[in-house]
């Protein structure tokens, strides 16, 4: 098995190749499976490429590319084999998952107002298990809570993607930060290591080592090809690399290309460099006004644009110093009798930065999230409640 897809009505699908022999539709074969086991199932359907349509077929032949239906728990490297000889292929390996996060019902005050939305958990949790069934580099685990799921994925633009579909697909989400997924090995704490691989034009070399040497990243190869291109080898920890590609791609004018593979498990790394700036977050339910805004506007930039209905606890900007401040986006200007010069000039508005799904998962700290939506994506605090937030915070300090 080389890959698996989904069928609404057949289940799982192995994609295969037939190497040698010959399978039918309805035949009794041997299931060689990863843990060295063999299991005799029958093939249910058999389905054969024609143009860009998978049509049912009664037999295949060596090196035909068929789908097989009927075995629910087939994994990728798996063999289907002659029953009176198994004999397994090589085993392929899938890479263990390196990025976790969490996916939950939409929880903020805002849920629910568009018209067909699917908000309840029965719902998320039948599409993420839906998901499992043709993506095998995805795990859903339990928590805490009963509407929220941790998702575990090969990286955070694997997991962004599951949420963008979920997204077009008319639900709504509060997504956690994406967290390492770390593992005990001879007592130790460990996280995984990615090789990364990099193409860039050599006038970016220190830029580019600047970005990784502040993420612990070590260098192993660099070969400069005499065409004004260079090639780099890095081994950097799987979270240093979580919203690395944005700032790669500004360094490098968008002409850099990059590759990573998971490398093994290494001691903990510590702290790594995060964002250095705060959040504005809102104090009070309402709708953004252009006049508080324009005062606002010169403690940092600002991600909504007037007219937009915000609530406390959302995040509407981006603070220019390294602490949360709360605002007021909701002010609006006192209207009087008394005329000034300066009454009628208009605020000069700095248009708002328009944040992309990978970019608002990138743009979180552990106490922030994502609310997930068919019309917006928005920042949060976990916490929306201002005063709740101040007393845990002097709890942990």
């Amino acid at each position: 098995m080389t890959n698996l897809d989904a069928s609404p009505f057949l289940g799982r699908l192995a994609l295969c190749r037939v190497r040698q022999g010959e399978i039918r539709k309805g035949q009794t074969v041997a299931w060689c499976r990863s843990d060295g086991s063999v299991e005799r199932v029958r093939i249910s359907e058999l389905l054969m490429t024609d143009g860009l349509e998978r049509k049912s077929a009664e037999r295949a032949g060596p090196g035909d590319i068929i789908a097989v239906a009927g075995i629910p728990e087939i994994m990728i490297g798996e063999t289907l084999a002659d029953p009176d000889n198994p004999v397994p292929l090589p085993l392929i390996r899938v890479d263990e998952p390196a990025i976790s996060m969490t996916i939950g019902t939409n929880t903020s005050p805002l849920a629910g107002r568009t018209k067909g939305a699917k908000v309840t958990a029965r719902l998320v949790k039948d599409r993420l298990d839906r998901e499992l069934v043709g993506n095998v580099s995805l795990r859903v685990l339990p928590t805490e809570r009963p509407d929220t799921w941790e998702v575990q994925g090969r990286g955070e633009l694997a997991l962004a993607i599951l949420v963008e579909q979920m997204r077009r697909e008319g639900y709504e989400l509060t997504v956690g930060k994406p967290q390492v997924v770390t593992r005990e090995v001879d007592g130790r704490t460990c996280e995984p290591v990615e090789r990364l691989t990099i193409d860039a034009p050599e006038e970016y070399l220190g830029a580019i080592t600047q970005l990784l040497a502040s993420r612990k990243g070590r260098m192993e190869h660099l070969v400069n090809h005499g065409t004004g291109w260079i090639r780099m080898e890095w081994l950097v920890p799987a979270r240093a690399l979580i919203g690395f590609r944005t700032e790669f791609l500004t360094e490098t004018r968008g002409t850099g290309i990059l590759h990573h593979v998971f490398e093994s498990y290494e001691p903990w790394f510590g702290d790594l460099r995060t964002r250095p700036t705060g959040s504005l977050v809102a104090d009070r339910t309402g709708t953004a006004t252009s006049y508080a805004m324009f005062n606002l506007q010169e403690r940092g930039s600002l991600f909504v644009e007037p007219g937009t209905e915000v609530y406390e606890g959302m995040i509407v900007g981006e603070n220019s110093r390294s602490d949360d401040m709360d605002v007021n986006i909701t002010k609006e200007k006192k209207l009087t009798n008394v005329r000034a010069s300066t009454a009628e000039e208009l605020e000069r508005l700095v248009p708002p930065r328009r944040l992309s799904l990978e970019q608002a998962l990138e743009f979180c700290r552990e106490d922030e999230c994502v609310e997930v939506t068919s019309g917006a994506v928005r920042l949060r605090k976990v916490v929306l409640d201002a005063a709740q937030r101040g007393r845990l915070a002097r709890r942990r300090g």
